[in-house]
Formats: structure tokens, sequence, C-alpha cells
């Protein structure tokens, strides 16, 4: 008797109602070991967003350049950051090294004292783990999900001289007013949620993000002509956006490319929907095992 292949149509189909129908096999808790992961959806849009990084015109810093941007696409992120024991979990595993500075802290608190490598690290093992596709946000998606508390850091030196020193402590001094008059961590939910919904954003504990920290030029009618990216620093989101060095875990400590250090370096991650491809790979995985 000749079997027939099943078509990708067919086997599309069959992961749709697999999952409807809640069966069982691998993948079908996939969070089972890591525990619940609550997210929000932000839905497409559109804000107004200040591009990160240093910016200068005829050799002097200004404000970086306005952009109205549309989120095309919605995304998927966390509600709250990465506990101190859902780290843990993946240091155990031997996949993240332990955080910096606490030895151990409570379930409910937000993990800190990691850099970017140790966030990217455990954004790989919660994919392994989950069989889904966690990654960092980059600075836009961690603006637009951030929405009110995302601050404007225009400083309105359009003519501030050649002395550079003058914007350095225009800038010190706007974030020293962000500044959070306690800087101890304090646990998930401490700092309320957003009007998207999100916990604790802008709070004291800043999130790794993708994105490079940009060096760029404008011309006389105030848009781009030449910029360069130093990915060896990162943008951080937080009551002021921050650029850290990717292995700084402690910003107090040092390593900040821009005004004041974040008090605390944390994780929020994006889960990314999955291909069909990756859908037909997990029914193929689940019929196997």
């Amino acid at each position: 008797m000749k079997l027939r292949t099943p078509s990708l149509l067919a086997l599309t189909a069959a992961v749709g109602f697999a999952a409807a129908v809640g069966l069982g096999g691998r993948g079908a808790d996939p969070t089972a070991s890591v525990g619940s992961i609550a997210t929000i959806a932000i839905a497409p849009g559109s804000f107004t967003f200040r591009l990160p990084g240093e910016y200068l015109r005829s050799n002097r810093p200004v404000d970086a350049p306005l952009f109205e941007m549309d989120v095309r696409a919605g995304f998927e992120i966390m509600k709250y950051q990465v506990s101190a024991a859902d780290y843990a979990r993946c240091v155990v595993d031997g996949a993240c090294q332990a955080a910096e500075g606490r030895a151990s802290m409570p379930d409910t608190m937000p993990v800190t004292g990691v850099n970017y490598r140790d966030a990217t690290a455990y954004a790989v093992w919660l994919s392994e783990a989950t069989g889904e596709s966690w990654r960092l946000p980059t600075d836009a998606e961690w603006a637009f999900a951030a929405a009110e508390r995302f601050p404007d850091e225009a400083l309105g030196l359009l003519d501030d001289g050649t002395n550079p020193a003058t914007r350095w402590l225009a800038r010190y001094r706007s974030d020293a007013g962000k500044a959070a008059p306690d800087p101890e961590p304090k646990p998930l939910g401490f700092f309320g949620v957003n009007s998207k919904g999100l916990a604790d954003v802008a709070g004291n504990v800043w999130d790794w993000t993708t994105t490079c920290y940009a060096h760029a030029s404008l011309n006389a009618a105030g848009s781009i002509a030449e910029s360069t990216e130093n990915c060896g620093v990162r943008v951080v989101g937080g009551r002021h956006r921050g650029y850290m060095s990717y292995f700084i875990r402690d910003g107090k400590s040092g390593g900040c490319a821009a005004g004041m250090a974040p008090h605390n370096l944390g994780i929020r991650l994006v889960r990314d929907k999955p291909s069909p491809i990756a859908r037909l790979r997990s029914l193929l995985n689940w019929t196997a095992s």
C-alpha cells in the first residue's frame, strides 16, 4: 500500500487543531518548567519618536531629530520584568551567568545585575525552554510600549556655543530630575502599570534593548547626513534613556556613555509570533515524540 505524504496545508491545519483542542505530548505546555509568563499585546499604531544617540550639527551637539514612526505590526512584550527566580532557573541550567551583587533575592523581585550578554543568553534559554521565540526589544519597540512613561529627551539648547560641557550639564540635570529617590529594586508591580498595561515601566530598573548607540551628523535642514553605530554600547530603557557598555552589569559602577547612569539593569523580552514553518516543525516534533 502506498503511503500518501500529507500536504503543507493539511499539516498547518493540524497544528491549529492540536493547539485548539490542547493535545498532549512534547510542547503541550512549553512554559510549565519556567512558570506562567504574563504578556501584553501591543497593537499597531504610530507615535512621535526622538532617535537615540548623539547628534551634531556644524560640529556642535544638538537634540536628536523627531520622527513620526509607524508601528505597522503589533507585538507581544512581557508585562513584568524577568524575575530573580526565573533568571535563576537559567543559571541552574548552566545557560546563564549568576546575576551580580545579590546572592539571593525574593521570587517577587526583578533580576538586576545583568549585562547585555546575560540578557541575550536568557532570551536564548527561554526560547529553547518554551519552544517559542523570545528576544530583547528594540529601543523603538520599548518606547512605543512605554507610552506616556517614555520621556522626551529634548534639552532645547539649539545654540549652546562651542562648550560641550553646557549640554552635558543640562543632560545631567534633566536625568537627575527623573531619578528615583530610592534606587533599591522593588517587588514586581511596585511602580504600577502604564496606559498599555505594562508594569514597572520607568521604575528604577532599566531594560536592555538591542539598539546600538549612534553618532550622527545633521545637515542644515536637520536631516541625518552621516551616521555610525557603536554596538559595544546599547540603549537601555527606563526613567530616562541610557547608553551602557554591553558588558556592564551595574550601571552605577560606570560604563554609561551619556547622562546619568541607570540605577539597575534588568530584562524584559518580546515574544515573536511563530512562523508557519516553525509551527510545522513543532507539529513534526510533537508527532515524533
